[in-house]
């Protein structure tokens, strides 16, 4: 079984950027609430952020489980290399993953009650989004918005979960600020979720919110997001006067790949642009938070 584990890794998880992105994700997003709420004791990546980074790269994983065992029979048709699809690994053994990176990261979390609460809620409502999935097919996955809209706490509640590490590392109270972040950080990765499926023209079966939204649609969900987030942090936020550059530099990846897809007509938006502008911002909130002393 560990073999499998590893082709599975291998082929839907690759460690290096799937550990690269949990990684800033964790920092970045911890940063982003030291930042924005200035009055709160000064803070360091510290073995709290490790943990919660550990944390995220395992939880990731065991959602990427979730979503292929989801999608099995859409992976067969458009992405049959992928280790579920080509048989290389069973379903018993992704079931099995997902049990035993639960353990794990609960374990892991022990010593923050309220993390762990919020950790052990996320890990439940997955494996109830897969039962539901497995016993009623439903809700179908060519359903873009729909299933969007009832796998969504499932990552909402990863932030809230960075937000109760980073209340209990720091000894501090839940505030406005805190929430706020959480929404921009939200709206950074609605740009993710439908850029990546913008495509002037689907493949039969292939799924794309712009069946649901249209070109135009989808085009403006996956740019008005990200500038609402910037919009937000320099006039909600307001932590400090670095912030204004430092919030728009990684805009300038989606308005490049907007701009590249209606100049140049490219049939589908760059596929590497919405994870780097991810990246890119969750580092320069980890940039911001370290200019306090």
């Amino acid at each position: 079984m560990l073999r499998r584990w590893t082709r599975f890794v291998a082929g839907s998880y690759p460690p290096l950027p799937s550990v690269l992105f949990a990684f800033l994700w964790a920092y970045g997003v911890t940063g982003l609430f030291a930042a924005v709420q200035p009055q709160n004791p000064p803070w360091r990546p510290g073995a709290g952020t490790f943990t919660a980074a550990v944390t995220l790269t395992v939880t990731l994983l065991l959602m990427r489980a979730v979503d292929d065992i989801r999608d099995l029979a859409y992976d067969r048709a458009f992405h049959p290399k992928r280790p579920l699809a080509a048989g290389t690994v069973r379903m018993k053994d992704l079931l099995v993953l997902c049990a035993a990176g639960a353990v794990l990261v609960l374990a892991l979390n022990a010593g923050s009650p309220t993390a762990l609460a919020v950790l052990a809620a996320q890990l439940g409502y997955c494996g109830l989004f897969l039962t539901v999935d497995r016993l009623l097919g439903w809700p179908p996955g060519d359903r873009l918005l729909l299933s969007l809209l009832f796998s969504f706490p499932a990552q909402l509640l990863l932030h809230v979960y960075l937000y109760a590490r980073y209340l209990h590392d720091t000894s501090s109270g839940p505030g406005r600020e805190g929430v706020l972040a959480i929404v921009i950080t939200v709206l950074v990765t609605v740009h993710l979720e439908f850029a990546k499926k913008i495509t002037r023209r689907t493949r039969p079966g292939e799924r794309s919110y712009v069946d649901a939204l249209g070109l135009g649609g989808t085009v403006a969900v996956a740019l008005i997001a990200p500038v609402l987030s910037v919009l937000l942090l320099v006039t909600q936020a307001r932590p400090v006067a670095l912030l204004t550059p430092l919030a728009l530099l990684p805009l300038l990846l989606p308005a490049r790949a907007g701009w590249r897809f209606w100049r140049a007509r490219t049939p589908r938006w760059s596929a590497a642009s919405p994870a780097y502008y991810v990246l890119s911002t969750f580092a320069c909130y980890l940039a911001l938070s370290l200019t306090y002393g």
